[in-house]
């Protein structure tokens, strides 16, 4: 019986990978930056919690960020989650404000063990969102002839679309009853869409111009965890967790069309492309979690990407370093109490970071983000129902975003290995 249901699991996180990566998960014109939004993989308890993970070892939650926390699941236990959001941004520049909505489904896991020892995890998650589309009109004097000046105005527009998936395997494996490791392998997939065009008005004396690049990801990549956890005085838990991703090349592909003042086509056959060199970083993240007679968790995360290391179209001076902090925080009043209230989680968190990107040759101010969050159990299974809400802040005061993100998901924990009596 479960094998039937693993089957159709399985063939759905395939069935939906299309139309995730179809979907839009922004409109920011930041996003015209780098690979554009990339995300942490964090579920919808996590991002309650400031998006914290690394530390995090839960058996009724399936934590990608770390592939060493599968082996915590339940022998017998079989869990499925899907995520999904919705976001509203605001943004305010010199020329005014504009707010803009959308929204997503964002990923699909499961998780289930495959011996007493060892947890298995498969699913389909974001890496990074590109969405744009904006444009700005100006003018500029040169000299004409008989000594007379000319203005001349002229649009910009910028347009982009696209993103990366990640389909996943991971494997964790319990060591000495203290000791977890895990792996994730990543097949990652998707197009990245950027076009931009300067149009000239009212005047044949200059030629308009349109660039059009694509970039594509056809590859794998891995990332490596650790956790280290006891049990102190039966009621004091904590784990210590670590991750490490290397870096690595972007295969795929890439091709860029320009017409109007040269026509030139560079695309990924071309001899050249190597010159065309792009890569994803390495990263580092450590994390700490407390956990207080299975009532109170504190959790708290570190990390940073080495993008200035990473080529981007061939150079490495292009992208700025990543770290991220994060806090977080979950309460159950009554882990073992009978009524309905006793079993509702309440999350909050904060995180700071930077952004991976420069604008115009200049880093960016400190993204932050708060958010609260409540996981509520149905009375008729094991299933959890989680929202969180976020609020932050991205970019300068040329351009500042902020944006409401709420997030939906529903983590189905049943028991499906074990065979049944007649």
């Amino acid at each position: 019986m479960y094998k039937n249901k693993l089957f159709i699991l399985v063939f759905s996180i395939f069935s939906i990978v299309q139309f995730s990566i179809a979907q839009n998960n922004t409109n920011s014109p930041y996003t015209r930056f780098g690979y554009g939004d990339i995300t942490d993989s964090n579920n919808g308890e996590q991002r309650a919690m400031g998006g914290i993970g690394i530390g995090l070892r839960n058996s009724s939650s399936i934590n990608t960020m770390n592939p060493a926390s599968y082996s915590v699941v339940d022998s017998l236990t079989f869990m499925f989650d899907l995520g999904a959001s919705g976001m509203m941004s605001t943004f305010k520049d010199a020329s005014g404000t504009v707010s803009k909505p959308n929204a997503n489904l964002e990923y699909l896991t499961m998780q289930f063990p495959l011996s007493k020892h060892l947890g298995f995890s498969l699913g389909a998650l974001p890496y990074s969102f590109v969405g744009y589309n904006f444009y700005n009109t100006d003018s500029t004097i040169v000299p004409g002839n008989n000594s007379r000046n000319d203005t001349v105005h002229y649009t910009k527009n910028f347009i982009g679309n696209g993103g990366f998936t990640q389909v996943y395997m991971g494997l964790s494996a319990n060591l000495f009853n203290h000791v977890s490791l895990g792996v994730n392998a990543y097949y990652m997939f998707g197009t990245i869409n950027n076009f931009r065009s300067l149009i000239f008005q009212n005047t044949s004396s200059y030629t308009s111009t349109t660039v059009a690049t694509t970039i594509k990801a056809d590859n794998f990549r891995f990332r490596f965890g650790a956790q280290f956890y006891n049990t102190f005085a039966k009621k004091h838990d904590v784990t210590l967790g670590f991750i490490y991703e290397p870096k690595i090349k972007l295969n795929g592909g890439f091709s860029q069309l320009t017409t109007g003042v040269m026509n030139d086509t560079i695309d990924a056959s071309h001899p050249n492309y190597t010159n065309y060199g792009f890569e994803l970083p390495s990263m580092l993240g450590i994390g700490f979690n407390y956990c207080y007679d299975n009532k109170l968790s504190i959790g708290i995360d570190y990390s940073i990407q080495q993008w200035k290391d990473a080529q981007f179209y061939s150079k490495t001076d292009s992208l700025g370093n990543r770290s991220k902090l994060s806090v977080g925080v979950e309460y159950l009043t009554n882990p073992k109490g009978r009524k309905y209230s006793d079993k509702v989680r309440y999350r909050a968190g904060f995180n700071i970071s930077d952004s991976y990107f420069n604008v115009n040759g200049q880093s960016l101010p400190k993204n932050y983000g708060v958010s609260l969050g409540i996981g509520l159990p149905l009375k008729t299974s094991n299933t959890m129902i989680n929202a969180a809400i976020e609020y932050g802040k991205i970019g300068s005061s040329a351009l500042n975003e902020n944006y409401f993100k709420l997030t939906f998901n529903a983590t189905f924990n049943e028991h499906w290995f074990f065979k049944r009596k007649l």
